[in-house]
């Protein structure tokens, strides 16, 4: 099996069934018998097959224990992406951090000389040269990021996303259900509890509001504030108030 180990991360949703394609209802339900992580990454193969690309990519990073990618790339690639540590610097990793819906390889910025190198060795590699990627955010603060790839011309691609991009999101918050269920729930810890406060202060930062304009808007001293946003930050093992933000929004604690 290939396996990859890359960066911290997090996932989950809910998806409905009712009216939906029956290979795709099909696969799904495959999907969700997965028994085993290999199991579930012979589904991940198998999505190659039902949509025709080059590779698929289910990338899983937690708070807590294990980081692991099940990917059907080549062992030349995985070697050379690992062992160069190029997730460090791969626009498509770091804008899963960033990003809440679907983002196109295309749209991102390539533009360093070891971003055109990276994207130059994928497509001689046989990663290809068009990406899609799912980035999938749960009730726990996970992250995670389902991806495809694929050779194409722009329009082809465009075509392809138009017509595919619905069902592969679906596709990539199971496989993130099936995941967490095989590894990433024993490691998730506690769900977080903010209080009233604190959920207030995050939100209001989360919106762009200066640390004077909320005490302001709050009613309470920017001394107070301080308390707030620190004991946040605690509660959700954040590195910094963004961090606390982006990890409470992720969790569903607060709603931008």
């Amino acid at each position: 099996m290939s396996r990859l180990l890359i960066w911290p991360a997090l996932v989950a949703l809910q998806g409905c069934k009712n009216g939906m394609d029956q290979d795709l209802l099909a696969f799904i339900q495959r999907v969700e018998r997965a028994d085993t992580i290999d199991a579930l990454f012979d589904r991940v193969k198998e999505v190659r097959a039902l949509f025709q690309v080059n590779h698929a990519i289910y990338h899983s990073i937690q708070w807590h224990g294990e980081t692991f990618a099940l990917a059907t790339y080549s062992a030349e690639w995985h070697e050379y992406y690992g062992g160069n540590q190029m997730y460090l610097i791969d626009p498509v990793v770091i804008n899963a951090f960033k990003k809440f819906n679907p983002y196109n390889w295309k749209s991102l910025d390539w533009d360093t000389r070891k971003g055109r190198k990276l994207l130059q060795d994928a497509i001689e590699m046989g990663v290809g040269n068009q990406g899609l990627s799912f980035p999938i955010r749960g009730p726990n603060g996970e992250l995670a990021l389902f991806s495809i790839s694929h050779s194409a011309d722009d329009d082809t691609w465009q075509k392809f996303i138009e017509t595919h991009s619905a069902d592969l999101m679906l596709i990539g918050h199971y496989f993130h259900e099936a995941a967490r269920r095989l590894v990433l729930s024993r490691d998730l810890g506690d769900p977080v509890a903010l209080s009233p406060r604190e959920v207030e202060t995050l939100t209001l930062l989360g919106l762009g509001l200066s640390r004077a304009n909320i005490a302001q808007n709050l009613q309470i001293s920017e001394h107070t504030l301080r308390g707030y946003i620190e004991s946040s930050r605690i509660k959700l093992c954040a590195n910094n108030t963004t961090h606390a933000v982006t990890s409470a929004m992720a969790r569903g604690l607060i709603s931008i």
